[in-house]
């Protein structure tokens, strides 16, 4: 156990390193130019930015629940109290992420985008923190989850500061949203939970996999009967996700001891 958390440190180090040599990945011109941007009701790509209330409503049932867990703990949900903490983040940075993707959808541009990336960051690393603390030790915590996303967050910052001087570099963003969700897959994989259900992780990122597809064929999906892009499907599906994730914990028991 100890040598698959040493390997894993080691190589998500490595990963960094790629990060900072490898040549910086800019942000396509058209990354703002949606597929679908009608309007309705005077709201401006309209799908895209009210599709956004599904994520704000599953983030919203989830930190409720966990704050209910908090201040009463249910022993089939949460061990200790510090087990709460990580998943707080992810819903309310879910919540933020209603909030700031709406905000982008409605005035498409790099400023606004900024505060549509930055929940989604927060909420990535909470994620991997949650899956450090309940798989390897809840006594990390407070190292983790902290770290992990002044990560997040800094990687969001970097990019942007990187825009205003005209050579934008993703390469960090990149690493925190789809390396951070790799280490989940490898940690869940390697390191047994302490709770039933564990395996509803999968679930999760396969359908946030799903959800990513759909945003990268955000035209296509658009052109098969111009009801719904691609875009806006990545936002119900993700919202389905946030929503597994609270059935998990909703439903979890913890592991009997063998």
């Amino acid at each position: 156990m100890r040598l698959r958390f040493w390997i894993l440190g080691v190589s998500s180090i490595f990963v960094l390193l790629l990060a900072a040599i490898f040549p910086p990945t800019a942000q396509p011109v058209a990354y703002h130019q949606f597929a679908d941007q009608k309007s309705f009701l005077d709201i401006p790509n309209f799908l895209n930015v009210v599709s956004n209330l599904a994520i704000f409503f599953s983030g919203m049932v989830g930190l409720l629940f966990v704050l209910r867990c908090y201040q009463s703990p249910m022993q089939h949900s949460f061990i200790q109290k510090a087990e709460c903490w990580p998943y707080l983040v992810i819903f309310l940075s879910v919540v933020m992420t209603g909030f700031g993707s709406a905000f982008y959808h409605w005035v498409p541009d790099n400023a606004s985008l900024l505060w549509d990336r930055l929940p989604i960051a927060v909420g990535v690393t909470a994620l991997l923190a949650a899956v450090l603390v309940e798989r390897v030790s809840a006594r990390m915590v407070l190292l983790v989850l902290p770290c992990l996303v002044v990560l997040g967050v800094a990687s969001v910052l970097y990019w942007y500061w990187t825009e205003q001087r005209g050579a934008g570099n993703l390469n960090y963003y990149i690493v925190v949203q789809f390396y951070s969700l790799l280490l989940i897959v490898l940690l869940s994989a390697f390191f047994p939970s302490n709770y039933t259900r564990g395996g509803d992780m999968y679930k999760v990122i396969g359908l946030y996999a799903i959800a990513k597809v759909a945003e990268t064929f955000d035209r296509e999906i658009y052109d098969l009967g111009q009801v719904v892009s691609g875009h806006t499907t990545k936002h119900l599906l993700a919202a389905v996700a946030i929503f597994l994730i609270v059935r998990m914990l909703q439903k979890r028991t913890l592991m009997p001891k063998t």
